[in-house]
């Protein structure tokens, strides 16, 4: 059974999206994969997005095998559940754009010097404020269910893992912020690029997510399974691959976790 600790503490339906807020559960991304009910109660019609969110996650994960520390309470964990059957699978990467914007955008309204990294963590300056898990469901061609997974470091003073460069809102702000507020503000933003997408405004997306890109300017240094290298970001293309160009000006094509970027 997939819940092992899992309390509700509030639910909300606002505009067609529905609020779940756990005290506790082994991950959002489970839950919202294995043990969320999405059927509408009487009179009411199915909700177009379901946002599961909880103060601490007993099996928190990144990409692969990635574990996330994140303290009881303090930092904003969640994942939204949507379904995108309008994006075409070949660009499904347009929407792992879509909430890196988001979460971008209503954070740099807080804040300056927050960039994306490539593929989908939210970096301020060279620190990690938050990264992003998709998981998506396809069914008949089409994206029957999208997963997105996130940890947003809000309101945490200390870290203790291994983690190499973290950093949250407060550190940076001086003082602590409302989580709710936060969140409400991101899934907000998110929703309205999905109708972006849904009205085919696929060429604003992709134009704002390259200018909001992590060292978009210039040269850096890189490793990749052969070498360390320095190269410029050309262009992330359409399936989400991020092409370089190295100092030789040789083009170089990476899909995810292939390259690492190395930051001193």
């Amino acid at each position: 059974m997939h819940l092992i600790r899992s309390f509700f503490k509030k639910r909300k339906i606002d505009s067609g999206i529905r609020y779940i807020d756990l005290d506790e559960t082994d991950s959002t991304n489970s839950y919202c994969r294995d043990g969320l009910n999405v059927n509408p109660e009487k009179g009411m019609a199915a909700p177009r997005m379901v946002v599961v969110s909880t103060d601490f996650q007993l099996a928190g994960r990144g990409q692969g095998t990635n574990s996330w520390e994140s303290e009881r309470g303090q930092n904003l964990l969640f994942s939204i559940l949507c379904h995108p059957v309008w994006v075409p699978i070949a660009t499904q990467f347009i929407i792992s754009e879509c909430i890196a914007l988001a979460i971008k955008e209503v954070l740099s309204e807080m804040t300056s010097d927050i960039t994306i990294k490539w593929p989908n963590d939210i970096y301020w300056k060279d620190a990690k404020i938050c990264g992003i898990l998709i998981e998506n469901k396809l069914s008949h061609g089409q994206i029957k269910d999208c997963i997105i997974g996130v940890g947003l470091n809000v309101n945490q003073h200390t870290f203790n893992s291994d983690a190499p460069n973290p950093v949250s809102l407060a550190q940076i702000l001086g003082h602590e912020v409302d989580r709710q507020t936060l969140l409400e503000e991101i899934v907000k933003r998110f929703d309205l690029y999905l109708h972006d997408l849904e009205n085919g405004e696929y060429g604003n997306v992709a134009g704002s997510y390259a200018n909001g890109l992590y060292r978009s300017h210039g040269f850096h240094k890189y490793k990749d399974a052969e070498e360390e290298f320095e190269a410029a970001i050309i262009e992330v293309e359409d399936d989400g691959h991020l092409i370089l160009r190295d100092r030789e000006g040789r083009i170089r094509s990476y899909a995810f976790k292939e390259i690492e970027f190395i930051i001193s």
